[in-house]
């Protein structure tokens, strides 16, 4: 028989073997952890489609300018059809202006008469025949011209139903591209506002999304040195005045559509990597000779701290995150990795073969 005093030793046993069991990652957490995994997958997709946007939306560009100039073509055409058209209906004019010359001069040639009533008037064999040949004459000259009015008349229909062709081909060509191109920017500007407001979110949780990684382009011919964006509009130099900052403007503004790739402008290794503040999402690299570039108001960055970067490789997505009134890439020159030593960054790349002009 077992004694009873043991019994309460089970307590302390169940209690711990309840903890364990506790303390152990249960399904439920598993799944949790996927979800987050797939959230972050379709995070990174967005970038992803910004970028794809923006590739179909220089094609269709390119598409849109070819087309344009098929049109000029096409609306030349169309203008020397219509330059056909007025000489042929200048023809039609004269041949009229002619049938009706022909007419009068019969007319006051007695070329209407009957050949009876010719038979009877004539004085001669000789008289009569010639009335006749003159009369033969004029009537040959008139069904001439009556034939050629008709056939300027049949070329000038065929001819006027060419150019209205000519132009409604135009019409229906040059709409057809101009609602492709509308159509992808639609698509592309709503993708954009889609990754920044995902940059927001991070940015007002303070906490960053981690690196995207996308299809980097190749770098292995570039420059040593090269422009932070590809295309843009510069705006905001370097020590310029207003209202936005409290002293002078410390970068070089570059105005660029949410999700433009940003480029290391050298090679260098990512220093910092940071979701808040005014600068939003911004990248800070760390150049040889002591110098670093820092990357502002991201939607997105590419790369992670501690990350080596060669010349031209994508570190993060351009968009309006911190204090910011539209979309761009702020891009600071500094001698150590936080604000407040940055340097003309034009002139610090004018000095190394890139010209931002």
């Amino acid at each position: 028989m077992r004694s009873p005093r043991r019994h309460p030793l089970l307590v302390p046993a169940l209690l711990c073997a309840l903890a364990v069991l506790a303390a152990r990652p249960t399904g439920t957490s598993e799944a949790v952890d996927d979800g987050e995994d797939t959230h972050s997958a379709a995070d990174a997709g967005i970038n992803a489609q910004v970028l794809r946007l923006y590739e179909d939306a220089a094609v269709a560009t390119q598409q849109y300018e070819a087309g344009r100039r098929e049109a000029e073509v096409q609306r030349a055409q169309a203008v020397r059809f219509e330059a056909l058209l007025d000489r042929e209906r200048r023809g039609i004019a004269v041949l009229n202006e002619d049938l009706g010359r022909i007419a009068r001069a019969q007319y006051r040639s007695g070329g209407g008469l009957p050949i009876t009533a010719q038979m009877i008037l004539a004085d001669s064999p000789d008289e009569l025949m010639r009335g006749q040949r003159a009369v033969w004459q004029a009537d040959l000259a008139v069904n001439n011209a009556i034939d050629k009015s008709r056939r300027a008349e049949q070329r000038l229909a065929a001819d006027e139903a060419k150019a209205e062709a000519a132009w409604q081909e135009l019409d229906r060509h040059t709409g057809e591209l101009a609602a492709l191109k509308k159509d992808i920017e639609a698509k592309l500007d709503q993708a954009r506002w889609q990754l920044q407001g995902q940059a927001d979110a991070s940015v007002t949780a303070g906490s960053c999304r981690g690196a995207v990684r996308l299809d980097q382009p190749k770098t292995g011919a570039m420059k040593t040195w090269v422009a932070p964006v590809e295309s843009y509009a510069l705006s905001a130099g370097f020590g310029s005045g207003g209202e936005r900052w409290a002293n002078r403007h410390t970068g070089q503004d570059f105005a660029v559509p949410i999700g433009t790739p940003v480029r290391a402008v050298g090679e260098g290794h990512v220093v910092k990597v940071s979701c808040g503040g005014p600068f939003g999402i911004e990248v800070v690299l760390q150049h040889a000779g002591g110098y670093y570039t820092q990357y502002a108001h991201l939607a997105a960055v590419t790369v992670d701290q501690g990350e080596r970067v060669s010349p031209g490789q994508w570190v993060g997505q351009s968009g309006t995150t911190g204090n910011s009134t539209g979309p761009h890439l702020h891009f600071e020159v500094r001698v150590t990795p936080e604000m407040g030593s940055a340097v003309d960054p034009a002139s610090w790349l004018s000095a190394r073969g890139v010209s931002l002009g």
